[in-house]
């Protein structure tokens, strides 16, 4: 049986019991920053970072454009809580009453089944953590940040939010201050880590924050596929995810990674993703977003050396009362690359769904190759859809492709199925999955088995 087939919301909506939160402070200011960095045991160099980010976030605006944010209240956030629960490599001493959570999602059973390794964090701790030892043996680092900072300190500085630096926006500079936990990938030279390794984030507690910071480096002529999950219970009061995924792909290399992103209605999710592609290095982006509030997201690629190349997909459902910012950004910077973004959205019960996307090709980057592609389906008579490309070209020697479509569900394509005997909500499903199967037959089986149960949640109720 698939892992996900039997999801149900209260899967994702059941919260564990939070003492550790109860009295804990909100907000956020140089005594929380300080904190984070001395329970960690942070070299000063990462301390200096934090409070070198926290003056920018201070000073930075909110975003004048995309989603709605004035109605967010960082004061009440909870920006670091601890479980009490310790990292481990053993599944069996993760605290029971957290391992049921993970448990219900399927995690421990995806690792037996199809997974080079594991993390799982909690709150802001990872509390588990594992690779394979056919993978360790050939070099690969499968660590929590926090332990890779530890021990490898001089690879992380090297690529720490260099990628997206704090002065980058305001969740950036957030980020740089009160990061804590994520993943830390280093692939070596020509290893094709023919497994995914997958981290799964959970926020648990009310008005809670999580700052992730994701860090894959992939060698020369390397591979590898990561895969993040996410999710969080629903309680009516704000939570924050502004995570941050930084993904270094050297000469030859080849990297994909995917996201189903189920955050609870509550959740502001202003995450930022970027890769530095170099030469004939690949990066493929497969992204799910559902669940939360609000999303603003535009994975980004950075195509540095000359014959990089990228591939988007994303799928972003917006149901009543939510708003869906999300699309991608492809910069040319070198001769002879190629980018193709596709991007799918569902507005359904009143829901906004934006794609938002940027093109640029540099003077310097000619015989380049990008396309884009839109499609945008509503359910329905009250919900919105809107797509906004930005094509900053400024060479003539490229080729460059934008199309978007707006359609809704066929009413012959319906009553054909209710023919059949199907009914009208599993014929609307039915259909709903069938415009998404281009990028969810782009997950591993059991994901998109887990991505197509997450659209027919959101479409329970859809007849009407």
């Amino acid at each position: 049986m698939a892992i996900f087939s039997d999801l149900r919301r209260s899967t994702f909506d059941e919260a564990n019991p939070s003492p550790y939160a109860d009295g804990a402070k909100r907000g956020v200011d140089e005594e929380v920053v300080r904190r984070i960095s001395a329970d960690k045991r942070e070299p000063a160099w990462m301390l200096a970072h934090r409070l070198e980010s926290l003056r920018i976030f201070r000073e930075k605006p909110l975003p004048a454009w995309g989603a709605d944010l004035s109605t967010l209240d960082p004061e009440n956030i909870i920006y670091y809580a601890r479980s009490g629960a310790e990292n481990t490599s053993d599944w069996g001493k993760v605290p029971e009453e957290i391992r049921k959570v993970y448990d219900r999602l399927g995690i421990p059973e995806a690792e037996r089944k199809m997974l080079a390794g594991v993390g799982a964090q909690y709150e802001s701790d990872v509390i588990y953590h594992n690779l394979k030892k056919e993978w360790e043996a050939q070099g690969v680092i499968f660590l929590d940040m926090d332990d890779a900072l530890r021990a490898y300190p001089d690879l992380v500085r090297r690529y720490f939010m260099q990628c997206v630096p704090a002065t980058d926006h305001k969740f950036a500079a957030l980020h740089g201050a009160v990061w804590s936990g994520g993943t830390f990938l280093y692939v070596p030279k020509g290893v094709h880590v023919r497994e995914p390794l997958q981290a799964y984030f959970r926020m648990n507690a009310k008005n809670m924050g999580q700052f992730e910071h994701t860090l894959l480096v992939v060698e020369e002529g390397a591979s590898v596929h990561y895969i993040e999950g996410c999710s969080a219970p629903k309680y009516g009061s704000q939570a924050l995810h502004a995570g941050l995924v930084e993904i270094f792909v050297q000469d030859g290399a080849k990297c994909r990674y995917s996201s189903v992103e189920n955050w609870s209605r509550d959740t502001y999710n202003l995450n930022t993703k970027r890769a530095i592609v170099r030469k004939d290095a690949v990066m493929e982006w497969v992204g799910g977003n559902m669940g939360s509030g609000v999303t603003m997201l535009y994975p980004c690629s950075m195509l540095v050396g000359e014959g990089a190349r990228c591939d988007h997909l994303g799928i972003a459902f917006a149901n009543a009362g939510q708003w869906q910012d999300t699309g991608a950004k492809v910069h040319h910077l070198a001769p002879h690359t190629s980018s193709s973004v596709t991007s799918k959205s569902i507005s359904k019960g009143g829901g906004t769904a934006v794609y938002r996307g940027q093109v640029k090709v540099g003077p310097r980057a000619h015989d380049c190759t990008a396309s884009v592609r839109c499609d945008a389906l509503l359910l329905d008579d009250v919900s919105r859809t809107d797509t906004i490309p930005d094509m900053q070209i400024r060479n003539n020697d490229v080729t460059v492709a934008h199309e978007a479509t707006v359609g809704k569900l066929s009413a012959e394509d319906i009553f054909y199925l209710t023919s059949r005997g199907i009914t009208e909500e599993h014929a609307r499903a039915m259909i709903v999955n069938g415009f998404i199967e281009p990028i969810v037959r782009r997950l591993p089986l059991e994901y998109a088995v887990e991505m197509n149960r997450l659209i027919e949640l959101e479409m329970e109720g859809s007849v009407g």
